[in-house]
This record gives C-alpha cells, structure tokens and sequence, in this order.
C-alpha cells in the first residue's frame, strides 16, 4: 500500500463519480503517475547532507536537509529524466543498474519498500505467515501485519533491507508505519507502533542507509530523533503540515506531496515551513508539478 487511508477514500469518492465498481482500480498502475508525494529551493542540485565520519574515509549514511526538490515514481521501473537531486523509487521494481544510473547522474535514491502490511504479488510473499496477517488495507492483495510480532517480522524486513543496500539505495522510505490509528484486525497500540518503527529505523541504520518516517504525524515527536527525514502525503489538505515542524527544526528534510490540493493552495505555505512539496497523481508515475 502506497497511500493513507485518508486518499484511499478521495480515491474512492472518485471511482464512485466514474461508476467503477471497486478500488481495485486505483493503483500505480493508472498511466499517468503520481501516488499517495516542495522540490527546494528552485531545482537546486545539491544532493545535501552528505558528512564523513570523523577520522575515517568512508561516508557516513545520507542526512538530506530541508528544501530538497525530489521524484516520488512507484509506477514501474524509474524514468530518470526528472532533473532533481533525489528520487524515491520501489525497491523490488527496480535493479542495482536503475540505481547506479541515478548516481552517476548525481542523485541520491531512496528505496520504497511497504513493512506495514503484506502484499500478494511480491516475490518475498509466502515468507509471511499467515498468522501475521490483519484485515484488508483497502488495497486489493494487501493486508496489514501484525506488528507486535517482532520475531517474525524482523528477519523478512532485514533481508528487503538487504535488498536496497545490495542495489545500492541510499536510504529507505518504509511504508505503512501507522498501523494502530487504523483498522488493522489487531489490537495495536501506539507503543506496539514506536517499538515497531524504532526497529526498521535501527534496520536501515545498521545497513548504512538513512530512513525516513512516513505520515504517523501523532508520533513525530518521540520519533524525530531516530529517522532521518519525513516522507508526508496530504498534510495541506487536512491542515496538518505544521506537525511536520519538528523535522525541519533538526534540519532534516520533509518530502510532502498532495493529491487533490493546487500547488496554489499549498506551496506558500510549504515555502515558508521549508517543506520539499509537489502535486502529484495517485498512480505516482513520472507526472509531477513541484512547487
């Protein structure tokens, strides 16, 4: 699942006005891009945040700073023509020369990879079993893990973590880290939540890639300090970007896009929080218009 709930049920106010029948329909796979994701400063090229650790010759893990533009394209395999300095793309959708390809052009890749709910149509999916599997996300193929489950969960997520450092990513975008303020089918907590979301931060960490948050606005103050930038979806529709404060305060970036908003609506205010924002469609294919 690539979206909230809050899209899931835009998007389903739009299939009802075009008379399509489920939300099976509403998928990256729409032709025209754009998911459930403010370029900085005017295009600026400066990937950002790159430090090395002291005494050593090696880089430490990617710090992206706010203002950063940046490509959302979970539609397919990546089109590289967006001249920006990051891109988020999915990991299992594409190889270790898609990544190379973007480094040699001077970005920085971020691999987006779900560890909130299972999905049926990935190669890792019967490494899942069934006893950790919840209620429908409202996305057809996927359901919501039951993330009090560590044991389980930990290694099938240390090796799609293996995954993006093998390919050559540079950080991780994990998805679906709000499991209890949904209806997942489990009893989850907002503790269950922060032990969860502390483990997969720790995950990418110790593969040498940074991570980002994704939406979980409630918990961003216990959380700030251990992910490395924000991944946010709608927070001007709902009047919640505010929220995200926190992170641009540590100087650690927000990468925000709306859906439904008009970058009129939204990239004034995204200018002065110095969120990295953009408009793009629910698909998330290569369309965007940043602000």
């Amino acid at each position: 699942m690539r979206t909230t709930t809050r899209t899931l049920l835009a998007c389903a106010g739009a299939l009802a006005a075009l008379a399509v029948p489920s939300l099976a329909g509403c998928t990256a796979a729409d032709g025209n891009g754009g998911e459930a994701r403010r370029p900085g400063a005017h295009g600026s090229h400066a990937p950002g945040g790159a430090h090395t650790v002291p005494g050593g010759p090696h880089p430490a893990r990617w710090r992206p700073g706010p203002g950063l533009a940046w490509q959302w394209q979970l539609d397919g395999r990546v089109d590289p023509s967006v001249d920006v300095p990051v891109y988020d793309i999915d990991g299992f959708e594409n190889t270790a020369a898609d990544v190379a390809r973007l480094h040699r052009a001077g970005r920085k890749v971020i691999c987006y990879v779900d560890v909130g709910s299972w999905e049926d149509f990935r190669p890792d999916e019967k490494t899942f079993p069934r006893s950790v599997l919840g209620a429908t996300n409202g996305w057809q193929g996927e359901r919501w893990l039951d993330i009090r489950r560590l044991s389980v969960l930990r290694p099938i997520m240390e090796r799609r973590f293996d995954m993006c450092r093998d390919k050559g990513f540079d950080a991780v975008e994990p998805d679906l880290v709000d499991a209890y303020s949904d209806h997942s089918g489990f009893p989850l907590t907002a503790a269950d939540q922060l032990r969860y979301n502390r483990m997969i931060a720790a995950l990418a960490h110790a593969r040498g890639m940074s991570v980002g948050l994704k939406n979980d606005l409630p918990q961003i103050p216990q959380l700030v300090g251990d992910f490395d930038f924000a991944v946010n979806e709608e927070c001007a529709q709902y009047g919640e970007c505010a929220r995200l404060a926190p992170f641009v305060a540590a100087g650690k970036a927000v990468f925000h896009v709306e859906y439904k908003e008009p970058v009129e609506e939204f990239c004034a205010q995204s200018r002065r929080l110095r969120l990295s924002s953009m408009r793009k469609k629910l698909g998330l294919g290569v369309w965007r218009q940043p602000c």
